[in-house]
């Protein structure tokens, strides 16, 4: 990043001055709750609020750098939780005296449009460290330069402030346990704010447009999976209420840290993921919620181990301010050229691998039942993404950004940071010193010991015991007639040999 990414002032500023018009220019902070972006917008005499539909953030997309390639940006999942998102602000501002302009296009034209309609004195937004959204942003505050107005940044989507980092993001460590001691003992958590009373639309506000349908964005929907952990459903409002389900109404958070690792249900964790990447949800928000519920309920370690996720979070995203485009590059942050990552476009034999991988017919069943999962309702639980990972990368040696490319197609919960900043460390390329891999058969058998995850995604295995359902390959002939499941006929052959690319890594 060019410059410091924090607010350009902020509401204890006493010397700001109070602008006639503002537009706010909704990204990844679909919310009224703790938003400083809205809040200062607030102060003026009329407000447009506006949220743009990027249309290159739809449809296929080139990746960039070395060996780039083609993927499917925005998958199904999130554009319809996106969606919903966008609706639920809408209303929410509705039932305030405001509402929602809703474009589609390049927000870089589109805002400045806005607010060129409106003779806006300021655009109010949140920034982003991210490469491809600060570019977006860059260019819109170009735009606003040659109108004259004003763009005014704020940073609002961590649990610790830009500006309270003790030594600075740019000076911030690389590992997490030293980046999470730092914060822990010279910065604080910054009070989150509350909804702001909003004041009324100028009179010549431009039509509010429609919401984009589903189809348009993503193609046909895909319908809910009953199997899913929760019907993920975007919006401040959903937000809010899952936060109350999890800590209030089911008293969740005293197990946090014992049931974090489950695979089935919506109890193994907050799952409070998707609605933080979307920024329908302030992490300040939910720390304050943990805080109170440490006052009224109980404190202990899963409590702690709640606030322990979301600063994993802030680490990466102060990683991708620190480095930029080198957090996705091939070689990650240690720049590594050491490995041999083999590419689908020149390997007919790993494209082939790819394409199991991502279908879920790897015959790896705790592979294939965590990718089928993913593909089905847009969620996998954070043990599944590791090891799939793990296979994808270590076991495969297929570039590892295209695996966390799929991911970033499929997950309803995706963010670029925590989502390439989790494959490259997978990958030993990221933010570790030391190469790891998983034990795909060990973890199944630990985390899924009765074989009922795996059965539940993978149907045809269920007649199989759970040593069997684990590890299909080691059937006889007799064993595959006994329960009736054969290799290669009801469920394919293992791709690869596990035990041989296991000596290849150690």
């Amino acid at each position: 990043m060019s410059d410091s990414p924090d607010a350009t002032g902020s509401a204890s500023d006493p010397s700001r001055s109070r602008h006639n018009t503002a537009v706010v220019w909704f990204r990844h902070d679909l919310r009224l709750h703790d938003n400083e972006a809205l809040t200062e917008a607030a102060t003026a005499d009329n407000l447009v609020p506006v949220y743009v539909f990027d249309t290159r953030e739809y449809g296929k997309a080139e990746y960039g750098g070395a060996r780039s390639f083609r993927y499917e940006k925005t998958g199904i999942h999130r554009t319809r939780f996106r969606r919903e998102a966008v609706a639920d602000l809408r209303e929410s501002l509705r039932s305030r005296g405001s509402d929602l302009v809703v474009r589609e296009g390049r927000p870089e034209r589109a805002v400045a449009e806005v607010a060129a309609r409106v003779d806006a004195d300021a655009v109010h937004l949140h920034t982003s460290p991210s490469p491809e959204e600060s570019g977006v942003e860059g260019a819109a505050r170009g735009a606003l330069r040659e109108l004259d107005i004003d763009a005014r940044r704020y940073w609002g989507h961590t649990l610790y402030h830009v500006n309270d980092l003790p030594d600075g993001y740019r000076n911030v460590p690389d590992t997490y346990s030293s980046f999470r001691k730092s914060v822990e003992g010279s910065a604080s958590v910054r009070a989150p704010l509350g909804t702001p009373t909003l004041p009324p639309l100028p009179d010549d506000a431009p039509d509010p447009g429609a919401i984009p349908p589903l189809a348009a964005l993503s193609g046909a929907d895909q319908p809910d999976d009953d199997r899913g952990v929760l019907p993920f459903v975007g919006g401040e409002s959903a937000a809010l209420d899952r936060v109350e389900t999890y800590l209030w109404d089911e008293d969740r958070l005293r197990e946090y840290k014992e049931t974090r690792n489950g695979m089935i249900g919506q109890g193994y964790s907050s799952k409070l993921s998707a609605w933080l990447s979307e920024g329908c949800l302030s992490p300040r928000y939910v720390e304050s919620e943990v805080d109170r519920y440490e006052d009224l309920r109980v404190s202990n370690d899963s409590t702690y181990w709640l606030l322990f996720e979301l600063i994993w979070r802030d680490f990466y995203q102060f990683q991708v301010a620190k480095y930029g485009k080198q957090f996705f590059a091939p070689g990650g942050l240690r720049e590594r050229d050491d490995i041999s990552w083999r590419v689908p476009a020149e390997d007919d034999e790993a494209a082939r691998q790819f394409e199991r991988w991502m279908s879920g017919e790897t015959g790896i069943p705790f592979v294939d039942a965590n990718m089928r999962e993913l593909n089905q309702t847009g969620y996998m639980s954070n043990r599944g993404r590791q090891n799939v990972a793990s296979f994808f990368a270590n076991n495969l040696r297929i570039d590892w950004r295209r695996g966390a490319a799929h991911f970033e197609t499929q997950l309803v919960d995706y963010d670029p940071a925590s989502n390439y900043g989790n494959w490259a460390y997978i990958a030993g390329v990221g933010n570790d010193s030391r190469d790891r891999y998983f034990n795909i058969v060990k973890q199944a058998r630990k985390y899924d010991g009765q074989a009922e995850y795996v059965t539940q995604w993978l149907p045809e295995l269920d007649p199989l015991p759970p040593r069997y359902a684990h590890e299909p390959w080691t059937m006889s002939e007799r064993d595959q007639a006994e329960y009736g499941v054969e290799l290669g006929i009801d469920y394919p052959a293992p791709m690869v040999d596990l035990d041989q690319t296991y000596q290849k890594l150690r």
